[in-house]
């Protein structure tokens, strides 16, 4: 089973969830979407974990949901295969690369680097969240 929990403000990171699930479902594979308010520490089961949110602050996961949330599965991150994704409005990045490091410090198996779209997913964007879903999709097998 994959997975793909995400926060989003505007809109830009779930319209690269969505992208991220069209890219499962052309390698042929089924993947839960699901809004970070009614994801639970089940997602852990998952074959692959893909998660989404945005930079938000001084470039940091959104904390009144994501960041909550993403502290209570850290700890069962140990062996899991985990995606990351997110959209940005300034700054050059910085939280997607922290947020690896601590995904990876918590002994997540990372499927590829972090995807990011500066505000509204572009098709440059679309097609790394695309190609984001494929490799979960073949990692899942």
């Amino acid at each position: 089973m994959i997975r793909i929990v995400y926060w989003s403000g505007t809109g830009n990171t779930e319209s690269m969830a969505s992208a991220v699930a069209d890219g499962v479902k052309a390698a042929g594979a089924a993947a839960e979407v699901l809004p970070v308010a009614e994801a639970g520490a089940s997602v852990l089961e998952s074959d692959v974990l893909l998660l989404g949110c945005p930079a938000m602050g001084a470039e940091e996961l959104e904390e009144g949901e994501f960041e909550p949330f993403f502290a209570s599965i850290e700890g069962g991150l140990q062996g899991k295969k985990v995606g990351l994704f997110g959209s940005y409005d300034w700054g050059d990045g910085e939280w997607m690369r922290t947020w690896q490091t601590r995904a990876e410090t918590a002994g997540a198996v990372l499927i590829a680097d972090g995807v990011i779209a500066h505000n509204e997913p572009d098709a440059e964007a679309v097609a790394a969240c695309e190609s984001l879903g494929r490799t979960a999709a073949e990692q899942a097998r």
